[in-house]
């Protein structure tokens, strides 16, 4: 191929770089020059013009576009008419995108002129949608290279959509005490959202207590039934092999193949086996519609696209899926402090609902129930931490020996929550900008889920109070500012953060969590039994 000024009487056969218009003549880019357009160029005073003369072997842009794109056109894929040395390939169907990528890289090595572009592998697309774009950059290429871009594709068809299909998924849902049938309902709806491009269909609502025999159970019925595929949603993240929903799995007869994934949020995932049938320990981020790992490997089971081990942890580069701009911690050092945060730990009542013991002081996991939220707000850098005592003072303080808390009394605490608030307020040093308030009776709750408080009001000190939400339902504990303080005097019986928060009014921020430790009190000796039994974090 040549490329350079040619004069318009020897521009015959050669392709035009650019548009030209002049008299009456308009010569569009890309054109071939014929001897009539010629003569009508000389007439309107036009002598040379810049193009491209192929040489014998050239391939035009046109033709060497559509045979490469007919080569990596696969099944599900629709490669549309070349225009301008590029071709269009779309999906013909809802699936996922298989791409050969060695095969693409390969091709794009051939040379500089021939490309092609598609979008991630194993991405799941809907009917209609653009999936690669094949483009020859000049006006035209050697057919010997050609013939080297074709090779590269020495596997056929490198690009493919596996089509979504029909599919049965029962869902079992694990539960707590304390949980919130909200949060199981929510979860159902965002799970039928996501089958909802599939066809695909949601067989079975399970639900069982968290603990390994009766999900065992679960499991078994439903890989013996209709179910193609098997999701559990747990009260509890998986943190180990030997949690409950793994040892469930076991106990049922099935295998786990891998636990975590590098992909984030999503990293708690668990792919497992029984029966022939996939069973898959869905992440606390799977009960939001936003995109995680959970994603990825029910939309490849959908497809029929098998996911094992190996296919999980080649998932980390391109597995940082969203960077939530109001929980930093721990991706994000903390901006400079506006001030301390201090935290209140209400452990004052008699809790009734429990019998004759304090549910307080009931060993969970090794040490007292109340001394498990007392550390987290320890371990979250809280200064300082003031514990309210009223039933059973010394027992509470006892409980709590060694640690570096600063004990309140509340004699009236027969009168309700806000005395117990309005004690703690009272007692935070001047300087503390705001204070974490914890409820006694939330083990589960950890530094992970105080320290995104601390940190959105760090970086957002206008709020007056931040509140953790699960699946847009709010929980504890709450971040209240100083602005909020005074109004605490105001509180009476047992009214305690929720009268502050309509007090805040637009100036509430909410954190989204998917742990569901936001939402599980212990109240009663069968929350307390759950927790026990299930080993919950």
């Amino acid at each position: 191929m040549k490329f350079g000024t040619v004069p318009v009487g020897e521009a015959v056969g050669c392709v035009a770089v650019h548009s030209i218009r002049a008299g009456s003549i308009s010569l569009r880019k890309g054109a071939v020059v014929t001897s009539e357009i010629a003569d009508r160029l000389a007439e309107a005073g036009v002598s040379e013009i810049v193009a491209v003369r192929l040489d014998p072997d050239d391939i035009d842009e046109n033709t060497a576009a559509e045979r490469l794109a007919r080569r990596l056109e696969g099944s599900g894929i629709r490669a549309e008419k070349p225009f301008t040395g590029r071709v269009n390939l779309f999906a013909e169907t809802a699936g996922v995108l298989q791409i050969d990528v060695a095969a693409i890289d390969a091709f794009n090595a051939v040379d500089e002129a021939i490309t092609v572009a598609t979008l991630p592998a194993l991405k799941a697309v809907v009917a209609g949608e653009l999936v690669a774009t094949v483009k020859i950059i000049p006006y035209a290429v050697p057919e010997g290279q050609i013939e080297a871009a074709l090779a590269a594709l020495k596997r056929g068809a490198a690009v493919s959509v596996a089509a979504y299909r029909p599919s049965k998924v029962a869902v079992i849902s694990t539960l707590l005490a304390g949980l919130k049938p909200g949060v199981v309902e929510k979860t159902l709806r965002v799970m039928q959202e996501r089958l909802a491009p599939a066809d695909a269909a949601l067989c079975a609502d399970i639900r069982v207590p968290h603990e390994a025999a009766p999900l065992a159970a679960a499991l078994a019925e439903q890989a013996a039934g209709e179910a193609d595929i098997i999701v559990v949603f747990g009260a509890s993240a998986i943190t180990d092999r030997r949690d409950v929903i793994p040892q469930a799995l076991v106990e049922a007869g099935g295998t786990v193949s891998h636990l975590g994934m590098p992909v984030d949020p999503g990293n708690l995932l668990m792919l497992g086996e029984l029966a022939g049938k996939p069973v898959i320990g869905a992440p606390g981020c799977a009960r939001s519609p936003r995109e995680n790992s959970f994603d990825w490997v029910l939309q490849r089971h959908l497809a029929g696209i098998p996911v094992g081990r190996s296919d999980v942890q080649r998932m980390g580069v391109g597995g940082l899926l969203m960077e939530i701009v109001s929980r930093p911690q721990p991706r994000t050092p903390a901006e400079a402090p506006v001030g301390a945060v201090a935290g209140i730990v209400l452990a004052a009542g008699r809790s009734t609902r429990m019998g004759p013991s304090n549910k307080l002081l009931e060993p969970l996991r090794g040490k007292p129930i109340l001394r498990h939220a007392v550390e987290a707000q320890l371990s979250a850098g809280l200064d300082p931490v003031i514990v309210v005592t009223g039933h059973q003072r010394e027992q509470v303080e006892d409980a709590l020996a060694g640690l570096t808390a600063i004990f309140v009394h509340n004699p009236d605490y027969a009168a309700g929550l806000a005395g117990s608030l309005r004690a703690g307020i009272a007692a935070l040093p001047g300087e503390a900008a705001a204070t974490v308030v914890s409820l006694g009776d939330m083990p589960n709750v950890t530094a992970e889920v105080i320290l995104p408080l601390v940190e959105t009001f760090r970086s957002q000190p206008e709020a007056r109070a931040v509140v953790p939400t699960l699946l847009g339902n709010r929980g504890n504990p709450v971040l209240l500012a100083r602005e909020l303080f005074p109004a605490v005097e105001l509180l009476t019986g047992d009214r305690g953060a929720r009268r502050l928060l309509e007090e805040a009014g637009e100036r509430v921020i909410e954190v989204p969590f998917d742990d569901p430790a936001i939402a599980i009190d212990v109240d009663t000796p069968e929350a307390l039994k759950a927790l026990k039994d299930g080993r919950a974090p």
